[in-house]
């Protein structure tokens, strides 16, 4: 086996299933419940199930009330496109890879099945539900030996794949980079419980002027030659906010989860901190 896969394998599996934290991964899953009814909120509810849309129009604080499931149907899909090849510290494509692992050892803990599709510019793998440890395991060995180079992302093919793929409703967790014009989650939102987690590296969004150089692009291996000043960088991080900007709103409007990571951070104890 890879010496990385090998290494996230244990990591994770260490930090999910040891006793200091078993009692809380159960969070980063969600609630497992099915929407049942509104009622009128009364004092000791739960804040977090008041309906805002319901509470605006019929100026009153309504709550939504669950049935309780029996277990969750867990998707995770990378998008382990050739941007993900790149890192100071460590390959952007590895910490994607350490946060599914964790999503599917959490799975797996509280007894959900689990499913991993990779994309790129187009489906490259699917696997079926499981809540066996060891197809897991699988899933990272198959994910970290998995050639991004050569392989530009495609948002727009990634988003109608799933949205084909996954009939049943899921809580769906999406991870990539997310810099691209084509993303209209509205209908995954719709269908399922959508969780998008944006993983960036620091330098790319914050990066030094480096003079003359060429860059090559890992996705499309285009490259390019030309003087990185202070004028470049400036033009450069006002296109990245502008991106960032465009993609909160939507992610907003549509009703999703999100969360954005850097690669520097420990991919296991942001997910405890800002997913409960």
């Amino acid at each position: 086996m890879n010496k990385v896969a090998k290494e996230i394998i244990l990591r994770t599996k260490k930090e999910v299933f040891s006793s200091l934290s078993g009692s809380h991964i159960s969070r980063l899953l969600g609630e497992g419940y099915d929407f049942a009814e509104l009622r009128e909120y009364s004092y000791g509810d739960d804040v977090k199930k008041i309906d805002w849309k319901t509470t605006a129009k019929l100026g009153k604080p309504y709550i939504k009330i669950y049935h309780e499931e029996k277990q969750l149907n867990v998707v995770v899909s990378t998008m382990l496109s050739g941007s993900t090849h790149f890192g100071l510290k460590r390959l952007k494509k590895f910490f994607m890879v350490e946060l599914m692992a964790i999503l599917g050892y959490s799975a797996i803990k509280s007894k959900d099945l689990f499913s991993h599709l990779l994309f790129a510019n187009k489906l490259y793998h699917s696997s079926s539900p499981t809540k066996k440890v060891y197809a897991i395991n699988k899933e990272i060995e198959y994910a970290v030996n998995f050639d991004v180079v050569g392989k530009a992302s495609n948002y727009s093919a990634w988003i109608e794949t799933l949205n084909k793929k996954i009939p049943k409703k899921s809580l769906l967790f999406l991870i990539g980079d997310f810099i691209a014009e084509d993303i209209n989650l509205s209908l995954l939102a719709k269908k399922h419980d959508l969780f998008v987690i944006i993983v960036r590296e620091e330098f790319l969004e914050n990066p030094k002027p480096l003079g003359e150089v060429t860059l090559i692009d890992p996705g499309f291996l285009t490259s390019l030659s030309g003087n990185v000043d202070e004028e470049t960088i400036k033009s450069y991080k006002k296109e990245i906010m502008r991106n960032d900007k465009v993609l909160i709103k939507h992610l907003k409007k549509s009703g999703a989860r999100f969360l954005k990571i850097y690669t520097h951070q420990d991919p296991y104890l942001e997910l405890l901190k800002r997913m409960r």
